[in-house]
């Protein structure tokens, strides 16, 4: 469970489940920090191999709560897939923010297991004036 100071600091993304998409541990200063423990309902095949689709949710909720603003969504993204994770294995995702231009943001993120980098990428986020799913 999140620690309850870090839980206030956050800002954005409060409904996230954090089984899928990973549990901050850090969140500040233009970065963030977020774990994800990798289970059998994440898994691809019968050999336990974790689909891709975690490990980008996971480094996706980095760079968003590294942004930490209400309504900042995802315009772009370019990844690649560096090592292939199994049930059992932990992820861990480090955001930082490079650079902003008015609302716009763009993050990095690596991905790391037994600290070996399994995922880069560059994250792109725009923040909307209203919510974007508002009329």
């Amino acid at each position: 469970m999140r620690n309850l100071t870090l839980k206030s600091k956050i800002n954005t993304h409060k409904l996230i489940n954090n089984k899928l998409c990973g549990t901050p541990l850090f969140c500040e200063n233009k970065k963030a920090e977020v774990k994800l423990e990798l289970t059998h309902e994440m898994a691809a095949d019968e050999k336990g191999l974790i689909h891709g689709g975690f490990i980008f949710g996971l480094a996706d909720y980095a760079a968003m709560i590294c942004i930490n603003e209400p309504l900042v969504v995802l315009s772009s993204s370019s990844c690649s897939f560096l090592k292939p994770l199994k049930i059992g294995e932990t992820a861990i995702a480090y955001a930082e923010i490079i650079k902003q231009e008015k609302n716009k943001y763009f993050v990095n993120v690596n991905v790391y297991s037994n600290k070996i980098l399994v995922f880069k990428g560059e994250f792109n986020a725009v923040i909307p004036k209203k919510h974007v799913l508002d009329n």
